[in-house]
């Protein structure tokens, strides 16, 4: 089990180990419960070590500056404006992730902690198995929000967007690249994608690995503001969902005594 350096109520520290090789995290929550939640989850995963932990803002403060954290997550709560402490906590440390937790999940917060640095906003009701997802990808430099929050940003972005329509890049997407990164742009995880484009999520992960490499983005988030800012996907209109239908044959059942019912598969399409 990882050995964990706490920050106690007085401030005072208590000694343990952080290997190099392990994501390193600070917990600041308030809660003590759910703080040992959290460490009960991370104490499984053989990648992930808690260094360092807080339930107040000022101990959050003390823990930044002490240890040199991948990541670390955040009590929106702890801080009157959680907007200014995470700006903060980014100017002591730069090379810092940080992963805010709040409550419900709120537009406003969202958008004003996305625009002063926030790497990954989640609300305390997140799946433990989500919640490792979105560490992973924030500390190995992607950003993470859910869908709903991706859809907050980016109506944001559209709104106050003033670069006129003629001002397109030289690089060209393929009609399906472009039909995914539409599907991207509003939100849509993989395999919502793989249904509405009539492919397999895996077929959709090269896709976007091709465009990131084409556009010279980083992850999702940085796709899909990229291809706002540029209008690639202009007039790009995603797929509909397809409608499921009843594979088996009217009335066949009942003549045959005993027959099976027969489901039909879907298969990739030839290109």
């Amino acid at each position: 089990m990882a050995s964990t350096q706490i920050i106690a109520k007085d401030g005072s520290l208590q000694d343990g180990r952080n290997g190099n090789e392990f994501l390193s995290v600070i917990l600041a929550d308030e809660q003590a419960i759910f703080r040992a939640g959290l460490r009960k989850i991370f104490a499984l995963e053989d990648d992930i070590r808690v260094v360092g932990q807080a339930e107040t803002l000022a101990q959050t403060q003390s823990a930044v500056k002490k240890f040199s954290a991948d990541v670390l997550i955040f009590e929106a709560a702890l801080a009157p404006n959680p907007v200014e402490a995470v700006a903060e906590f980014l100017r002591q440390s730069p090379a810092m992730r940080v992963l805010v937790v709040t409550q419900a999940a709120d537009e406003g917060l969202t958008l004003e902690l996305f625009r002063r640095g926030a790497h990954g906003i989640v609300t305390r009701e997140v799946e433990p198995e989500i919640l490792l997802e979105c560490l992973r990808k924030v500390a190995a430099g992607e950003n993470w929000l859910d869908s709903q929050g991706l859809r907050w940003v980016m109506q944001a972005f559209r709104n106050q967007s003033t670069r006129p329509a003629g001002a397109r890049p030289r690089v060209q997407l393929t009609p399906k690249e472009s039909l995914i990164v539409s599907c991207v742009t509003q939100g849509m995880k993989n395999k919502e994608i793989a249904i509405r484009v009539g492919t397999t999520e895996q077929v959709v992960k090269n896709y976007l690995r091709k465009v990131y490499d084409k556009l010279g983005v980083a992850d999702r988030l940085e796709l899909a503001l990229y291809c706002l800012n540029n209008h690639i996907v202009d007039g790009v209109k995603a797929p509909e969902r397809p409608v499921a239908t009843d594979p088996r044959p009217a009335a066949s059942a009942a003549a045959a005594g005993a027959g099976s019912t027969a489901v039909a598969g879907s298969t990739e399409p030839s290109r």
